[in-house]
């Protein structure tokens, strides 16, 4: 069995660079195999396009983004302190919807897919070593980290996965998963989560996801619930076998992060990363290495934005890893994933979060500690918006963070407890 990806592009002519807003992963009948690309819009995108004339330039502004940061070391998040700012944090919310018994997968079986995405996308999987030895060393940790969301929107706990029963049976690429009024479930804030919808998906698909620049109310990934997770991690759950290592979520969340198919949806086309090998199409199941294609040495068939098999993928690069952290760069597509509060439950951020005062600030600011707590207790940190720790602020013993230092301007105070840390922002004047 074969996987094809059916993907939505924007082009404002064939010529020009093309944005792609979803890309929808399927199985494909048996003897079928992958589709040929065009240049094109296809029809999910060309909806969403009229719908909203502006998307286009929203992408090409994401895309010049990226490259204006890639190009400028000053303007990355954390380019020089990565140890002090630590990994981007993304509260996760997952959403599954069922028709049937089976379709309602476990809790375990969707902290297996998280326990995967945190693998795959810190380099703690332990295949990457598979990698040939020709891209071993660009083989990259991404430094995004997700966690299950510890409380909504409105501020109440939750584990963060939500069960909804629904009376339809299949559902397909028009989002309408995304929408409790189609039967779906609402997306949560995509400023502050990322949404995970599993649900059984018809005419074959295993998943597709939102590129940066959508509408908020349908940003997020939706995977099929029997690709959803990890037997390997989780073996009383319900899959589907080939793509039963969590990968599919692990390939979805890539395009999420504005990661392309690698061959760049082109006959040795470009995924606008330099790293990868420029190859002539998609590769499937698990192709043996070298398969030189485009004048390159070899594939990279086992990047996660291939298409082989579950088992035989298992590697981001370093310029893919880059072009995903400019989304958390000053100005960011997904920067303001950085002070999501999501993923700290309520009664712990009172706990671990004293107040501040004044704000804005000229000289210092002074927490205002719990009742019985010391400020020794917390470690208090201030960031500029690129990520960047400001060693001129500094953190007394008395409480107060000494911030006449400081430029003018916006900052980050992170206080932590040593199990949890909050973000907030404050002005320098």
């Amino acid at each position: 069995m074969k996987k094809l990806y059916a993907s939505a592009l924007a082009l404002a002519a064939c010529a020009a660079p093309f944005f792609a807003q979803a890309q929808a992963l399927r199985l494909a009948a048996p003897g079928e195999g992958p589709t040929p690309r065009a240049c094109g819009t296809m029809e999910v995108l060309a909806a969403q396009l009229a719908a909203d004339p502006a998307q286009a330039q929203r992408m090409a502004a994401i895309e010049a983004h990226a490259r204006r940061v890639q190009a400028d070391r000053s303007l990355q998040r954390g380019q020089t302190t990565l140890a002090a700012t630590g990994p981007v944090i993304i509260p996760v919310v997952v959403h599954v919807l069922y028709n049937t018994a089976a379709q309602n997968i476990s809790d375990a079986q969707v902290q297996s897919q998280l326990d995967v995405l945190n693998e795959d996308f810190r380099k703690l999987n332990a295949d990457y070593t598979k990698t040939p030895a020709l891209y071993a060393g660009l083989v990259a940790d991404a430094n995004v980290q997700f966690v299950l969301a510890k409380r909504t929107p409105t501020g109440a706990a939750t584990n963060g996965i939500i069960h909804k029963q629904t009376k339809v049976s299949s559902w397909s690429t028009n989002d309408a998963v995304k929408n409790s009024k189609r039967g779906g479930d609402d997306a949560w804030d995509a400023t502050k989560y990322l949404n995970l919808w599993a649900c059984n998906l018809g005419q074959g698909l295993l998943g597709y996801a939102q590129f940066p620049g959508g509408s908020a109310s349908t940003d997020g990934v939706v995977i099929l619930c029997s690709a959803f997770g990890s037997r390997a991690k989780y073996a009383a759950g319900t899959y589907t076998s080939t793509y039963d290592r969590g990968r599919t979520a692990t390939h979805e969340v890539g395009h999420w992060l504005n990661l392309r198919h690698i061959w760049g949806d082109a006959s040795c086309g470009n995924d606008q990363v330099s790293d990868t090998p420029t190859q002539q199409t998609a590769n499937y199941g698990c192709p043996t290495f070298p398969h030189a294609t485009c004048s390159n040495q070899g594939d990279m068939s086992m990047n996660y934005m291939d298409y082989t098999d579950d088992a035989c993928m298992y590697m981001f690069s370093t310029g893919q890893s880059a072009r995903m952290n400019a989304l958390f760069a000053s100005g960011g597509a997904r920067a303001s994933l950085l002070t999501s509060a999501g993923g700290t439950a309520p009664s712990l951020m009172a706990a671990a979060a004293p107040s501040f005062y004044p704000n804005p600030a000229t000289d210092q600011l002074t927490l205002n500690l719990p009742d019985g707590a010391t400020a020794g207790q917390y470690s208090v940190h201030v960031y500029d918006l690129r990520g960047r720790e400001m060693p001129q602020a500094r953190y007394t013993s008395g409480g107060q963070v000494q911030v006449s230092d400081l430029p003018n301007g916006m900052y980050l105070l992170s206080i932590g407890t040593g199990t949890e840390v909050v973000r907030q922002h404050f002005e320098k004047q």
